[in-house]
């Protein structure tokens, strides 16, 4: 019988749990994926700790990548079109990826290209599209333009960085170590500011002559989100995508009008993908530019599946660089 980590209560790590399970019949428009990496991101923290509550007992993990197993009803020839030994990978919903093998409603799966390993798939769906939509959609990044990601050696952030690189812009990264500056700088952060001992927003001040950045990429929430809005320049746009040190405080909107009539949204990629045909047309975005090499994925972490727990550890002690999987 296949095995899942499962968790019956939130709270910390050590409530993830392996157990076996059955996935079931597969039901009309569902495809069943046999993983071969499944990858670890930091929402999934966020299912496990209550921060954002969902039904329990629950399955966790919201990307992988494997090969299909078999399908329902209406799957070869309906929207997704796939058959049994098609490569794919996903990112997105329903809860459940830390798992040998699930059932998953097709349309939400692509095709993985030959170019591209199972490894490379489950470590780059999520934050890939993440790293997409930011740079593409939200807020279209333009030659010239100087922006501001925080946690730049991340996931998330190495990809912003070299794929924003490539578009010609100026990239500022936040990052906790002199050792994680030199790998975002490696990924096309022409200033890592290491916020442990620098003020970023006096720093880019100083980069900017003044003038601040026409937007910044926010994951960390509470801690940095005042100092990131002080970046803007004029009219500049706050995207706050993440709250890796908790959730943004209620506050008075009269703010944005003060600092420079700036934009404030908070996106979710759940949103952007969920027309099929945005899904399928945002990842071919990615996976042509990670197969000409534009984008070079790091995963630096790999992890049995069954260690789910060390693995949220180590994410949330900011231990951790680049992409993360964890293997079935």
């Amino acid at each position: 019988m296949p095995h899942a980590i499962r968790f019956h209560q939130t709270g910390e790590p050590d409530v993830l749990q392996w157990e076996a399970f059955e996935p079931g019949v597969l039901a009309p428009g569902e495809a069943r994926v046999r993983h071969h990496a499944v990858g670890l991101n930091y929402i999934d923290t966020y299912h496990r700790s209550g921060l954002y509550p969902v039904p329990l007992p629950s399955g966790i993990g919201l990307e992988g990548a494997g090969v299909i197993e078999a399908v329902g009803d209406g799957v070869t020839d309906g929207v997704a079109k796939l058959v049994p030994g098609d490569r794919v990978a996903y990112a997105g919903g329903p809860l459940g990826a830390y798992a040998e093998v699930r059932n998953m409603p097709a349309d939400r799966l692509v095709k993985l290209p030959d170019a591209i390993s199972f490894e490379q798939g489950a470590a780059m769906m999520l934050q890939g599209l993440t790293a997409q939509y930011l740079l593409r959609r939200t807020y279209r990044v333009q030659p010239g333009d100087t922006i501001l990601i925080h946690a730049a050696a991340g996931g998330v952030g190495l990809i912003v960085c070299q794929w924003a690189k490539a578009l010609g812009a100026t990239v500022i990264g936040t990052v906790g170590s002199d050792e994680k500056a030199a790998l975002a700088r490696a990924h096309g952060c022409d200033h890592p500011i290491v916020y442990t001992r620098e003020k970023f927003a006096e720093r880019v001040r100083e980069i900017t002559g003044g003038e601040g950045v026409p937007v910044v990429y926010d994951s960390i929430g509470a801690d940095t989100f005042m100092e990131s809005l002080s970046c803007l320049r004029p009219l500049g746009m706050m995207v706050l995508f993440g709250a890796a040190s908790g959730p943004v405080a209620p506050f008075d909107c009269g703010v944005l009008a003060k600092m420079g009539s700036l934009f404030l949204t908070r996106p979710t990629l759940f949103t952007y993908i969920a027309k099929r045909a945005d899904l399928v047309a945002m990842a071919a975005e990615l996976f042509e530019v990670v197969s000409a090499g534009t984008v070079k994925l790091e995963i630096n972490q790999r992890y049995a599946l069954r260690d789910a727990a060390q693995a949220h550890r180590d994410l949330e002690a900011r231990k951790t660089t680049g992409s993360t999987i964890l293997l079935p």
